[in-house]
């Protein structure tokens, strides 16, 4: 497997500064302003010079001993203790930081070999784009993820494939500055042969023949990675039939999820590679607050998040009506699931 990976240096990290980053505390809001998506976070480091070291003990030099002592001991007696690490710290502090978080997952993903990745972050602000601006911070978020992903990748040859031509020359157009290539799913060639890695950036079930065709090429000799940004592949217009279940069964089987958001009414599921997947519920004592309910190997699906958040209601001994049955709620609980890690 190892030999399939691109050329490029990839990942010039540990697998620990994944898992690191990955534990803001916890927080979100359902409307973020336009304003976060100016510019990226920077990287805190953490610097201890020679001199600085020094300069700390040259200002004991002439003391005695005893003055020493009460000095380190002061100094111990100030030093914070350090909080616990809450069930929920995994979650990302902000929208931004869900996207980074994401293709930190991803970057990983494909330095252990893997191929085919699926990133979703299933909440509002990227579901519904009827309102004004909601496609524009779409891109710009999309760009947060591609530039993160370059950033940790340390990939010169990602190829970013939107959904139409007319995205793709005006983002192109927009991003002068932008190190990765552009392409869209009606090209004539939308991968050339130096692309190492490929991001479709929301594919939709319209476009479903091109997205599968594209799949299968970058399977061939030499095999490159495919990462599919927010997919839209199954469309709630068509329901559930055989050409749902077949997608699924034949194209969407071979893809393994590397980050997955989604808010629900009594708490949320969230995946991060190479992590589990996780079930919380609300935290009835400290609100906006959730507590890990069950991790698991695998998605959990309807069945087993209702016995889940019905174990939850038992041990925090709240009544009320079942899981599914709070469902026309939910638009006001992802409210409050995002204002949560935005604080």
């Amino acid at each position: 497997m190892a030999s399939s990976i691109p050329s490029c240096s990839l990942f010039p990290y540990s697998s620990s500064s994944i898992l690191n980053n990955s534990t803001s505390t916890t927080r979100f809001a359902l409307s973020f302003s336009h304003h976060i998506l100016n510019g990226h976070i920077g990287i805190l480091q953490r610097t201890c010079s020679s001199s600085r070291i020094h300069a700390k003990f040259e200002k004991f030099q002439g003391e005695s001993q005893d003055n020493l002592e009460v000095e380190e001991t002061t100094q111990l007696q100030e030093q914070p203790v350090e909080d616990k690490e809450e069930d929920d710290s995994c979650l990302p502090s902000d929208l931004e930081g869900a996207v980074r978080q994401s293709s930190e997952a991803s970057a990983l993903f494909v330095s252990s070999g893997g191929m085919k990745a699926i990133v979703e972050l299933l909440i509002p602000q990227l579901q519904f784009l009827d309102e004004e601006g909601a496609q524009a911070e779409l891109w710009e978020l999309s760009r947060i993820f591609l530039d993160t992903l370059i950033e940790e990748t340390g990939c010169q040859k990602v190829k970013a494939i939107f959904p139409d031509a007319g995205a793709a020359a005006l983002l192109k157009y927009q991003w002068k500055d932008a190190t990765f290539g552009f392409a869209s799913l009606s090209d004539r060639k939308p991968v050339e042969n130096e692309d190492e890695i490929v991001v479709m950036v929301v594919p939709d079930y319209q476009m479903l023949g091109y997205v599968e065709k594209i799949a299968s090429n970058l399977s061939d000799d030499p095999p490159r990675p495919l990462i599919m940004w927010n997919p839209r592949l199954i469309s709630e217009d068509v329901g559930v039939g055989i050409n749902v279940r077949n997608l699924r069964r034949y194209f969407l089987s071979a893809f393994t999820t590397v980050y997955s958001m989604r808010p629900l009414p009594s708490g949320a599921v969230f995946r991060c590679y190479p992590g589990m997947w996780k079930v919380f519920y609300d935290d009835k004592d400290r609100p906006n607050r959730y507590l890990l309910a069950k991790e698991l190997i695998r998605r959990p699906d309807a069945e087993e998040l209702e016995i889940i958040f019905g174990n939850g209601d038992e041990k925090s001994e709240q009544q009320g009506p079942s899981f599914f049955n709070q469902a026309a709620g939910i638009f006001s609980s992802l409210n409050r699931f995002m204002k949560a890690i935005s604080k």
